[in-house]
């Protein structure tokens, strides 16, 4: 075990973040590693710890934290592939409707998820909302008969790759391929 190793820092080896941006070093500072302090701290290498005001059990609390990263991804989800940011609303009735429309373009985030999955379009929502971006929907009435024609456009690869999307009974099916 060694005692411990000291030498001399300048002002210009410290970095200038966290707390030692208030530091003022007017001179050389000693500088030495307290080995009794690392061999303390090392008890606890790979060791994780959870503090909670619950009656879960050990087991529930671990596998709620578990799942933590999927409460995260649905708030990087809304505010950035959905941009839904903090409003400032004063009243109850405001405050609560602004809450249905973040979950409700949530769900319906995630149930294009879950279609894209089912149907086997081996791409993220992200990617196909960016690919749907770009491509456009033609519509003439006629005027006799006052029939409509819809033309999409699927120029690209990576259109024709989302295309399924676009014919015309792919959304009058259910999750099993099944017309409505």
């Amino acid at each position: 075990m060694k005692k411990s190793i000291s030498g001399l820092i300048t002002k210009d080896k410290i970095n200038k973040r966290g707390y030692n941006k208030f530091l003022k070093i007017d001179d050389n500072v000693t500088v030495e590693i307290d080995y009794s302090k690392t061999e303390e701290d090392a008890k606890w290498d790979g060791l994780k710890g959870y503090i909670t005001n619950t009656n879960l059990s050990a087991n529930d609390v671990y596998k709620q934290y578990s799942e933590l990263w999927q409460v995260e991804r649905a708030f990087r989800v809304t505010k950035g592939v959905l941009e839904l940011r903090p409003m400032f609303h004063f009243t109850r009735k405001r405050i609560e409707a602004h809450v249905c429309i973040c979950f409700v373009a949530y769900k319906v985030y995630k149930e294009l998820e879950r279609i894209l999955k089912i149907n086997g379009i081996q791409m993220s929502v992200d990617k196909v909302l960016n690919i749907a971006k770009t491509i456009t929907t033609i519509k003439v009435k006629l005027q006799e008969s006052k029939d409509t024609i819809t033309k999409t456009m699927l120029l690209t690869d990576k259109h024709k790759s989302i295309a399924p999307l676009f014919e015309k009974n792919f959304w009058n099916k259910n999750s099993a391929g099944v017309s409505y």
